[in-house]
C-alpha cells in the first residue's frame, strides 16, 4: 500500500508553488495521511517563504477538498495540519549549494525521498535561465545530498521531450543511450550559455543599440520626462537582452534536435544527473503534455494556463483560425492527476523497485488525434459560445491546417502592416475618442503578436511525431495494489478523450480564462468599478492636470487671447498667420519636451506689465477658461471634495491664468515669472516648470508633508508627458488621452474618461481675445504682436 510505504517518511519538494507542484502536495496530504513534507521554496523579492507558501499553495483551491474533509471530521483544522506536517526552508536550485542555510542544510539531511519537480517550463525561457534551472538544477540537487553525506532517494521530473524532433517510438531509456545521444558535452553547453549572456549584456551597451532604445521609448512614450524616459530605455535594453537568448535558445536547440530550449535543457539535465549524482539513486519521471485534472483534486483542476489552452481559447474567441499541425497526428496530452499519481508511485516503490525512467504519456496507448481535439473544441464552443463585447456570440471560424512556415509569414505580415499603422496614427495629433483607434490598433497588435508566439512556440509540439512508450510506467501500475490503483490513477488508458476534453477540459479552461460566456452586453460596467474605487472615501488626494483634463484650451490660446486684445484688424491677422507658420515648431518641441516648451514660449511675455495682465487675467478667466472647461471634469473636482479628497491642481499654465480656480482647489501649483523693477515681467520662470516627473516629484512632496501615501491618490492627466505623474499613484485616470497614452491606459487597465465642453459655448475660429477702442490699444502690452 503506497500510503503505508510512505508513512513516516519525510519527502523534500521542490517546485511547489508551480502545477505539478502543488497537486502533489495535495495529494500528499490528502491521500498519505502520515508523511511530512519539507517544501524547499526560493525566497520573494519582499515574500518570506512561508508567506510564499501561505499564499501561493495552500490558498489555492486545490486544497478546497482538504479543507472540506477537515470540517467534516470536526478535528484537526486545515491550517493546523498544515503546521504539523509541513516545513518550508528556503533555498533556490539556481545556486550553488541551493542557498541553503546551516539549519535548513539540517532539514534537507533528514529527509528519506527528495522530490525535484522545478524547473524554468516556460517554452520561451533565455538560454541561459533554462541551462541553470532546467540543467543544472537536478545536478545541484544531488551534489548538495552528497555534500550532506545522506543517499535519500531522488525522484526527478523531466519531460517526454528530451527524445527531441523524433518520429516512432521513443523507448524509456537515459538520454545518454542509443539514439538520444548524439554526443553533447553539457558543460560545455552550459559554459557557451553564461558566455552568451554575457555577450549579449555587452552588446546591449553598445552607443548605436542604447541610441535605439533611447529612440524606442520617446517613441512610445513621448514628452514623458527623462526618469520614465531612462527607465523605459533599461527595460526595453533588458528586454532586448532576453530575446536574443531566447532566439539563442531556440536555435541551439534547433541545431540538435529539440523543438526549443525547454527540452533542450531538460534533456543536458539528465545527462548531467547521470554523470554527477554519485551514489544518490535517481528515478526519472518523463511526462508528457500535463493538462488539467481528470480527477483529482477535482475534474478540471488547473493552475496556470498550459500549452493547449492558450491556442484553443484564441480560437474560441476568433483570434485564430489556423494552427500546424497534423490532423491525422497525436498529441500527447496527459492529465496531472496521473502524473502525480505516477511520482508518488515511483517514490513509494523505492529505488530498488522503481524504473529509472518512467514515461507517463498517453501517444502509444490512448492517443488523442489533434483532428478529434479541433472538432470536439468546435462543438463545444458552439454549443457554449464566448460572447464579444456587444453581447453577441463569436462565430468560430472553419479550422485549418497549414504549415507552420506558412502561418508564421502571415501573422508576420500582418503584425508589419499594423506597426506601420500605428506609427502614422501616432504622428496625427488626435485626442480623446479618436485616440482610441490607436489603442484598438495596439490590441490588435497584440492579438497578432500573441498568435504568432503560439505559433513559434507550440508549432513543433503538434506537429511532434514521437510515440512515447510506457512499458515501464504499466509494469509499475501492475505492481500496485487494487486500491492504491484506484486511488493512485496512473493508467493513461482509463481517460475517455471526448469525455475528458466536451465535460471536463473546456469548461474548466472557459472558466480560468475568464471569458463571457453569457449573451447580452456585460452588466458590470468596468469603467464604473473603476469610478467606484476613485471615489472611495479612503483615498487621499485627488491631482488634476488642466489643458484637456479640465479645459479644451492651451498656454498658447491663453497668450493669443491676452496678446490680440489690443491689436487692430491687420495686426491680428499678421499674429494668426506668423504664429500657425510656428505651430509645427512649436508642436515638435512641445512632444520633445514640455518644459523646454514653455520656457521658449514664455520669452513672449518679456517686458508685459504685470498689473496690465493681472487686470486682464480675470476676463481671460471668464472668456476662457470657464466657456472651455469641461463641466464633467469641474463635477469630479467637486465630487472629491465632497469625499473629503485633497484636491490639488499641477500645470503648466501661469499662475495668473488659473487664479480663478483657487476655490475649486487646496494647493495649485503653476508656472510663475520673474519681474523687473519696473514692474514687468522678464519673460523667464522663476523655478522649474510643472511637468513631467517634476508633477510626480510635487505631488510626492505634497503628500509627504501632509501624511499622504501615493497608492491612495488620484491623477489625472491627458498626456504621455504626464506619465510620471499617472504611474506614481495608485489610482490613474487618463482624461481624453492622446494616442500614446490612450494605449497604454489600454493596456495597463486604467480608467479613461472621455469629457467635453458643454453645448451652446461660443468657438471662435481664432484665438483670438476681443478687440479693445483704439485708447486702451495704445497704452497696452501687445506681446510683440505688432511686429
Amino acid at each position: 500500500m503506497i500510503a503505508e510505504q510512505l508513512a513516516g517518511k519525510r519527502i523534500a519538494i521542490t517546485g511547489g508553488t508551480g502545477f505539478v507542484g502543488t497537486a502533489l502536495i495535495e495529494r500528499m496530504l490528502r491521500s498519505v495521511p502520515d508523511c511530512e513534507l519539507v517544501l524547499l521554496v526560493r525566497p520573494g523579492k519582499r515574500t518570506s517563504v512561508e508567506e510564499r507558501v501561505r499564499r501561493e499553495i495552500l490558498k489555492n483551491n486545490a486544497f478546497d477538498r482538504l479543507r472540506g474533509m477537515a470540517r467534516i471530521t470536526g478535528g484537526e483544522t486545515f491550517d493546523e495540519m498544515c503546521a504539523r506536517r509541513i516545513v518550508v526552508i528556503a533555498g533556490d536550485v539556481s545556486s550553488d549549494g541551493l542557498g541553503l542555510r546551516e539549519a535548513d542544510r539540517a532539514t534537507l539531511a533528514s529527509c528519506d525521498i527528495v522530490i525535484h519537480s522545478a524547473a524554468a517550463v516556460a517554452f520561451d525561457s533565455p538560454l541561459d535561465t533554462a541551462v541553470e534551472i532546467n540543467l543544472l538544477g537536478p545536478t545541484r540537487i544531488a551534489t548538495t545530498l552528497r555534500d550532506l553525506g545522506v543517499a535519500p532517494h531522488l525522484v526527478a521530473v523531466s519531460t517526454c521531450y528530451v527524445a527531441g524532433n523524433r518520429r516512432g517510438n521513443a523507448p524509456e531509456q537515459l538520454v545518454s543511450a542509443g539514439p538520444f545521444d548524439i554526443g553533447l558535452d553539457w558543460r560545455t553547453e552550459v559554459r557557451a550559455a553564461r558566455r552568451l549572456r554575457s555577450d549579449a549584456e555587452a552588446a546591449s551597451r553598445q552607443p548605436a543599440q542604447l541610441g535605439a532604445f533611447r529612440h524606442d521609448a520617446r517613441r512610445e512614450l513621448g514628452a514623458a520626462g527623462a526618469p520614465a524616459l531612462a527607465a523605459k530605455t533599461e527595460s526595453l535594453r533588458m528586454s532586448w537582452v532576453r530575446d536574443q537568448l531566447v532566439r539563442a535558445g531556440r536555435a541551439r536547440a534547433a541545431s540538435v534536435g529539440w523543438p526549443d530550449a525547454y527540452a533542450f535543457t531538460k534533456a543536458l539535465g539528465e545527462q548531467a544527473l547521470t554523470d554527477t549524482k554519485g551514489n544518490i539513486p535517481v528515478s526519472i519521471v518523463r511526462p508528457s503534455i500535463i493538462e488539467s485534472a481528470l480527477a483529482e483534486p477535482s475534474p478540471g483542476w488547473i493552475r496556470g494556463f498550459r500549452m493547449a489552452e492558450p491556442v484553443i481559447i484564441s480560437y474560441a474567441r476568433g483570434l485564430l483560425s489556423q494552427f500546424p499541425g497534423n490532423p491525422e497526428g497525436t498529441i500527447d496530452v496527459i492529465p496531472v492527476d496521473l502524473v502525480v499519481s505516477a511520482i508518488i508511485a515511483v517514490a513509494a516503490v523505492g529505488p530498488e523497485d522503481a524504473p529509472p525512467i518512467t514515461h507517463v504519456a498517453s501517444g502509444s496507448t490512448n492517443p488523442l488525434h489533434y483532428r478529434l481535439l479541433i472538432d470536439k473544441v468546435r462543438e463545444w464552443f458552439t454549443a457554449h459560445p464566448i460572447y464579444d463585447a456587444e453581447g453577441q456570440p463569436i462565430v468560430l471560424p472553419e479550422f485549418q491546417f497549414p504549415g507552420r512556415g506558412r502561418v508564421e509569414g502571415q501573422l508576420r505580415r500582418a503584425k508589419t502592416m499594423i506597426t506601420r499603422a500605428e506609427g502614422v496614427l501616432q504622428q496625427l495629433p488626435l485626442r480623446g475618442k479618436q485616440a482610441t483607434w490607436a489603442a484598438k490598433l495596439e490590441e490588435r497588435k497584440s492579438d497578432v503578436e500573441r498568435a504568432l508566439e503560439y505559433v513559434e512556440l507550440y508549432g513543433l509540439y503538434t506537429e511532434c511525431e514521437a510515440v512515447y512508450q510506457v512499458d515501464n510506467l504499466l509494469a509499475l501500475r501492475n505492481q500496485l495494489s487494487p486500491q492504491d490503483r484506484a486511488t493512485f490513477n496512473l493508467d493513461p488508458r482509463s481517460v475517455d478523450w471526448p469525455t475528458y476534453i466536451t465535460d471536463i477540459h473546456l469548461p474548466s479552461i472557459a472558466q480560468h480564462a475568464r471569458v463571457k460566456t453569457t449573451p447580452g452586453k456585460t452588466r458590470t460596467d468596468r469603467s464604473a468599478r473603476l469610478r467606484r474605487a476613485i471615489l472611495d472615501p479612503s483615498r487621499h488626494v485627488a491631482a488634476f492636470d488642466l489643458e484637456n483634463t479640465l479645459i479644451a484650451s492651451n498656454v498658447v490660446e491663453s497668450y493669443s487671447w491676452l496678446a490680440t486684445r489690443r491689436l487692430n484688424g491687420p495686426e491680428r491677422v499678421r499674429y494668426v498667420a506668423r504664429t500657425m507658420a510656428e505651430a509645427p515648431r512649436m508642436l515638435s518641441l512641445d512632444r520633445k519636451d514640455r518644459g523646454d516648451f514653455l520656457r521658449y514660449f514664455y520669452r513672449r511675455y518679456e517686458n508685459a506689465p504685470v498689473d496690465q495682465i493681472d487686470e486682464d487675467a480675470a476676463e481671460l478667466f471668464s472668456r476662457v477658461i470657464l466657456t472651455k472647461s469641461f463641466p464633467a471634469g469641474i463635477r469630479r473636482v467637486r465630487e472629491h471634495r465632497a469625499l473629503g479628497h485633497r484636491t490639488v491642481l499641477i500645470t503648466g499654465a501661469l499662475d495668473f491664468a488659473v487664479a480663478g480656480l483657487a476655490p475649486l482647489f487646496d494647493e495649485i501649483v503653476a508656472a510663475k515669472m520673474t519681474v523687473n523693477p519696473d514692474g514687468t515681467y522678464t519673460g523667464e520662470l522663476s523655478q522649474v516648470p510643472p511637468t513631467g516627473e517634476t508633477r510626480a516629484e510635487i505631488l510626492a512632496d505634497y503628500c509627504a508633508a501632509e501624511g499622504f501615501r501615493l497608492e491612495e491618490c488620484v491623477a489625472y492627466a491627458d498626456s504621455t508627458s504626464d506619465l510620471p505623474l499617472l504611474e506614481a499613484v495608485g489610482f490613474p485616470v487618463a482624461v481624453n488621452p492622446e494616442t500614446r497614452l490612450a494605449a497604454l491606459a489600454r493596456k495597463r487597465g486604467w480608467l479613461v474618461e472621455q469629457w467635453s465642453k458643454a453645448p451652446g459655448g461660443p468657438r471662435p475660429l481664432l484665438p483670438v481675445g476681443p478687440m479693445l477702442g483704439e485708447r486702451e490699444r495704445r497704452r497696452t502690452f501687445t506681446g510683440g504682436a505688432r511686429r
